[in-house]
């Protein structure tokens, strides 16, 4: 427990902190920062701390670059820049002979490497590094191999996608290695300069065009650039949208970020400050928007309840495709995941968000059907990437990012987030162990066996309760949500058995509606007909509540159960189960304290709405999972439906309204426990059950 506080304390310290944004250095950007002539002519560099730093980070085999991940194009676009700036003023001169002699025994391994793990535009700025080298009159480097021939004609056909007229109008990606070009219109691409002087946000580019124009706001940026990042520069600045959209959707996938909430809602405000009808890039006000960023902003803000537009998404189709910005060469996995996951928070008659849907599907579909040993990405290098559409995983701190240069984040990857996660997680874990101890002794003691209830029906119910409702705190929510569900199917056993005649139905209505009304007086529980039912309904929830909440409460609960018995008993339904997902939302939210005091909620227009549409998606999802009936004409209308219904659901516990959104969320968390069972083979439920609740995490 003490180690669970010291690292929500110390996540909560980076949070408040993040300010622009915690990247990794990068040796190439700092080189090109290097490059910049003292400003009052002397024959010195106006920034003397980025060779000092270059001088400091050569790593033992004489090369630049990430220590821990090796990538020939990161090592060699690094190292080539780092020898450039050495061998411009004549310093260090161990360092670049080392650096020199790194580039001749290595440049043959670009030959090996995968396309999609190259860097942001190296087959753009390569070439003009190794002629700047050339004209240094640096010797040794292979300046005429096959690859670097090969790179070259690379470069040509990118350039051809994006023509310099264009270039010279509107933000392209172009505009993140100007470094990389000839021949450039500086009045022109001055226009298209981000508020903070940045090109694109790219200290590098940023630093060629300074050379190029002495424009005061490219210094300007450069200088705060060096200043905040201890005398280097990363390989794009800032990066406080990105950081902050990636830690948020972390600690929410890591199942810990009720510990954050007021972090995260200060991060999500400063999102919606600078998103735009154009989207959101990695820093804040860019004219340039990527649809990573976009995607990943608009599905954080509207799951917190902003008013965000998906035509926004429209800007980065073109024809049937999707693509992360547009005449991109290479599409990637990752961004197209973002969007997948973006497109499932959809409202009806969002037809941008369907299309979004059905091209990003299909793209990972056919990503995961390839022969590929390893789901390569363009953005990032992560051991668990091939599991990403599937399960989410987590890389921690072993997570690389793919810029100009390799980068990591230590707000989104990091091994504390991790740490914190698995502790709670076992702590989570170990309190369903004894709850699911209590359940099955429950389950013996009250004879929901002769019910035609199975034990692993039992245990599914909890389960599904506990990873909907996991905190430790919830114990009583967990247990009155899973035994409620039970005790729900078994008078819908016993109503639809065809052995009981309707006497007995009508002596078991008045019988049930007797008992309820004793539901605080455990010993004035009888039972006529309808038997071991109405004994284990009452006995159960009178000791579940005894001593824990008050008398209005437990009156609260008498009203649901009641409401529910009169439906059935008036025949408002031929099945007695339709209303079970109401029931289970209600005594959830009055459970949680939700309704305490304030009852006309259950009475509001708004919730009546809420419960009915609940109720059908339910109904048609357990008549789906009973039926097994997917796949065929008759229930691919269904699922039609059926879709649109858990949109209108979304759309009505997402939007603001006179009802608080907790209460609201509550319908969407039971209607996907349905959900997931309907459309969860018994095989995959049955490994979840196992991961969740008896499998400790190591």
């Amino acid at each position: 427990v003490n180690r669970i506080k010291e690292c929500i304390d110390h996540i909560k310290a980076m949070l408040s902190t993040i300010d622009e944004g915690r990247i990794s250095v990068s040796p190439y950007d700092t080189a090109w920062i290097g490059l910049i002539r003292d400003l009052e002519g002397r024959d010195i560099p106006q920034f003397p701390s980025t060779i000092e730093w270059i001088a400091q980070h050569q790593l033992h085999d004489g090369s630049w670059g990430d220590e821990h991940f090796f990538s020939a194009y990161d090592r060699l676009v690094n190292t080539l820049a780092c020898v450039v700036a050495l061998r411009s003023w004549n310093v260090h001169g161990d360092k670049s002979g080392k650096g020199i002699q790194y580039m001749k025994e290595n440049l043959y391994k670009l030959e090996n490497e995968s396309a999609e793990h190259m860097t942001c535009g190296f087959e753009v700025i390569f070439p003009a590094l190794l002629q700047k080298a050339r004209n240094l009159g640096i010797e040794d480097i292979p300046y005429d191999a096959p690859i670097v021939k090969e790179i070259h004609n690379a470069r040509d056909k990118k350039l051809e996608k994006i023509p310099m007229e264009l270039l010279h109008e509107v933000q392209t990606s172009l505009l993140f290695s100007l470094e990389g070009l000839e021949n450039l219109e500086w009045e022109k691409l001055l226009k298209l300069q981000a508020k903070d002087g940045s090109f694109l946000t790219s200290p590098s580019s940023t630093a060629f065009a300074f050379m190029q124009t002495k424009d005061e706001n490219c210094f300007r940026f450069i200088k705060n650039t060096v200043e905040k990042c201890n005398g280097g520069a990363p390989h794009t600045f800032p990066v406080d949208v990105f950081a902050r959209l990636w830690a948020v959707d972390r600690l929410e996938r890591l199942g810990v970020s009720r510990f954050f909430e007021s972090e995260i809602s200060d991060c999500l405000s400063y999102i919606h400050r600078f998103w735009t009808e154009k989207g959101v890039f990695s820093g804040r006000e860019s004219e340039f928007c990527d649809i990573d960023d976009t995607s990943m902003g608009f599905r954080l803000l509207r799951l917190h309840g902003y008013d965000v537009d998906p035509e926004v998404f429209r800007n980065f189709k073109k024809g049937t495709k999707f693509s992360c910005w547009d005449r991109q060469m290479i599409e990637s996995p990752s961004p197209i995941y973002s969007l997948y996951r973006a497109s499932q928070i959809r409202f009806p008659g969002e037809e941008i968000l369907d299309e979004a849907k059905v091209f990003a599907y299909k793209f990972l579909q056919d990503m995961l059907a390839s022969n590929e040993e390893v789901l390569r990405d363009k953005w990032v290098i992560s051991k668990h990437l091939p599991d990403e559409p599937t399960s989410g995983r987590y890389g921690a701190g072993n997570e690389v990012w793919i810029g100009k240069t390799l980068y990591r984040m230590q707000e989104i990857s990091n091994d504390l987030y991790l740490e914190l996660a698995r502790l709670d997680f076992n702590r989570c874990q170990e309190q369903h162990q004894l709850e699911w101890h209590c359940m099955q002794e429950w389950y013996a003691n009250f004879g929901v066996e002769q019910f035609g209830i199975r034990k692993k029906d039992l245990l599914i119910a909890y389960f599904l309760a506990a990873a909907t409702i996991f905190e430790p705190a919830r114990t009583k929510e967990r247990i009155l949500w899973a035994k409620s569900q039970i005790v729900c199917r078994m008078i819908t056993s016993f109503l639809n058995n065809e052995s009981t005649s309707p006497e007995q139905k009508s002596m078991f209505f008045t019988q049930f509606n007797y008992n309820i009304k004793l539901l605080h007086k455990a010993k004035s529980v009888k039972s006529i007909i309808g038997h071991d039912v109405v004994h284990t309904l009452i006995s159960t929830l009178s000791q579940l509540f005894e001593g824990i909440f008050n008398k209005y409460t437990n009156h609260q609960l008498k009203d649901v159960w009641r409401v529910w018995s009169m439906k059935a008993e008036k025949g408002e339904t031929t099945d007695y189960s339709a209303d079970e997902a109401g029931l289970l939302v209600t005594t959830s939210n009055i459970c949680a304290g939700h309704i305490a005091f304030n009852e006309d909620i259950l009475f509001h227009n708004e919730y009546i709405n809420l419960s009915k549409l609940t109720n059908k998606i339910c109904h048609q999802l357990r008549q789906i999972q009973n039926r097994m009936e997917i796949g065929t004409s008759k229930s691919s209308i269904n699922n039609m439906e059926l879709e649109q219904d858990m949109q209108a659901l979304v759309k009505l516990v997402l939007e603001e309204s006179a009802i608080d959104r907790s209460i609201k969320q509550t319908f969407l968390y039971v209607a996907k426990t349905f959900y997931y069972s309907a459309y969860n083979t018994s095989e995959m439920i049955d490994a979840h059950v196992f991961k969740v609740l008896f499998e400790p995490i190591v």
